[in-house]
């Protein structure tokens, strides 16, 4: 997470109740004069949001806290807000977890079950939930404990564990290396771009064991690390080093890039050339991305998400009383590609729950029908879920699909398969000037294998959220256009592809 403090001349708004939002979804504190308000995607009910943290999975809930400002709309007074779901939909908030105090705030950290009770911490049999996170005060970082007994609801802190007496050492990442039969915290020394590993038997003395960086992009500071091992398609399995940076994204601003190879409990070794970053989304609007712990072996999914914004503007989106969202929750895998093991994100199945009766289907034509297709489907939901499927789009000339919101407002999103890129212009999407770091057109490549380019859309009431060739290159952008209606339109000026297929769902709210 960002650490830079604010002024002491912030304008704070009142503390919300810490006890009023129990048992309450957010949907049903949602004042209809919200029309930037995401209707799938988790957002506070008021105030300052950034980081997703201590992602957990325990006894049925799925546990989202995240860095929180209890008394304002910008960076500051860090705490850990906290949310849970059953199905990584629909969430319910509640009371505010881990509390800036004494001075120190609460920044970025994991949060893990301690199903053998290493540390001592659970009582009557039961597991306890351990939060490993870094205290902030006067310029000095430490990674400090805390714990819970009644499913992650209230929290005791135990103190520092690990302390480098440095000022950026920051967001331990936890998670139990079976092989080795100890605990593994993944760190970041911030401004070296370096990451630092460290083992444990009980969570609480910790040895440093191993060390990673410089390499990859160094752009900016390094933080917000993960580490995790992730399956193949089509057999076998690889570890996965996420290291987040601000700036230096390939969109501007913040952004995730990740690095594919082994670890042995101690050392993570990349494989290929780690010169050049790997990116996790070239979208402006995905950062901190991070994995849930301990999610059920029948489950067997490795989930993430990040924090739906970028630095650069973060602090001035024209949202209130809150700002900022996370994204939808993502499965990950790895594919097989000419270039090497790339990381792959779909979103959770969970999520097609929400589609609502039969889809509008154009089965398959020319592009000029597909075009004629489109343009006749009047009224489309706010909330759309689209796939569209491109055949021979190796020899087409550039091609695009438009999103309009208002007769003058649109997403533009470009097709070049002969230079395998796509690019997605919110320069007129709405709202853009008050951040002169919003409008712009960001790039991404995309491989083309058999002539086929597949995408799928996800379109909230202020997001979009591309999932282009099964999710193999992903875009995550906010908008906030001025108009509430939808229309989607293809256009092109040269030879075109076939259109196999097109299916727009609508979807419901999750609030």
């Amino acid at each position: 997470m960002r650490r830079v403090l604010l002024a002491a001349s912030c304008v704070l708004m009142l503390a919300p109740s810490l006890t009023g939002a129990q048992g309450r979804t957010t949907a049903q504190r949602a004042a209809p004069l919200e029309p930037f308000r995401p209707r799938f995607h988790f957002t506070p009910e008021r105030n300052w949001m950034n980081d997703p943290n201590g992602m957990v999975y325990y006894d049925g809930e799925w546990h989202l806290f995240y860095q929180y400002n209890p008394f304002g709309d910008k960076w500051g007074h860090m705490s850990w807000g906290h949310a849970v779901s059953r199905d990584l939909v629909h969430w319910e908030q509640l009371p505010l977890a881990l509390a800036e105090s004494d001075g120190v705030m609460i920044f970025s950290g994991s949060a893990v079950v301690d199903w053998r009770n290493t540390s001592g911490f659970g009582t009557d049999g039961k597991p306890p939930l351990v939060a490993l996170y870094t205290g902030h005060r006067d310029g000095h970082q430490d990674q400090r404990i805390a714990y819970s007994n009644d499913r992650g609801r209230t929290w005791s802190k135990g103190g520092v564990v690990l302390d480098l007496n440095k000022a950026d050492f920051r967001d331990p990442k936890v998670f139990w290396h079976a092989p080795s039969s100890r605990w593994v915290m993944t760190v970041a020394l911030s401004p070296e771009y370096k990451v630092q590993f460290y083992t444990s038997p009980d969570l609480k003395r910790w040895t440093r064991s191993g060390e990673f960086g410089p390499a990859g992009s160094r752009g900016g500071i390094w933080e917000c690390p993960d580490l995790f091992p992730v399956q193949v398609e089509g057999g076998g399995t690889r570890w996965v080093l996420i290291v987040n940076l601000n700036p230096g994204a390939p969109a501007g601003g913040s952004g995730t890039q990740y690095f594919v190879g082994d670890f042995d409990g101690q050392r993570f070794v990349p494989e290929g050339e780690v010169a050049q970053p790997l990116w996790a989304d070239y979208g402006a609007d995905f950062y901190a991305g991070v994995s849930w712990s301990d999610v059920p072996a029948a489950d067997g999914r490795r989930v993430w998400l990040g924090w739906m914004s970028n630095w650069s503007y973060a602090q001035e989106v024209p949202t209130s009383p809150w700002r900022s969202a996370m994204s939808v929750a993502r499965t990950l895998t790895l594919r097989r590609t000419p270039a090497g093991l790339r990381l792959v994100q779909r979103p959770v199945a969970e999520l097609e729950r929400l589609r609502r009766g039969v889809p509008r289907t154009f089965a398959g034509g020319t592009f000029t029908q597909a075009s004629a297709w489109l343009a006749a489907q009047r009224d489309l939901p706010m909330l759309l879920d689209v796939e569209m499927t491109f055949a021979g789009a190796s020899s087409a000339a550039p091609f695009a699909l438009q999103l309009t919101t208002w007769p003058a407002e649109s997403l533009a999103l470009s097709i070049d398969p002969a230079n395998r890129r796509i690019a997605l212009d919110r320069t007129r999407s709405g709202r853009v000037a008050f951040h002169k770091d919003f409008p712009g057109v960001h790039t991404a490549p995309i491989r083309i294998a058999n002539g086929e380019i597949q995408l799928r859309l996800l379109i909230d009431a202020a997001s979009l959220e591309l999932f282009a060739q099964q999710g193999e290159t992903v875009m995550t952008e906010i908008f906030f256009p001025t108009g509430d209606s939808r229309a989607l339109s293809l256009s092109a000026t040269g030879t075109t592809p076939r259109v196999q297929q097109i299916r727009i769902h609508g979807l419901d709210s999750a609030r």
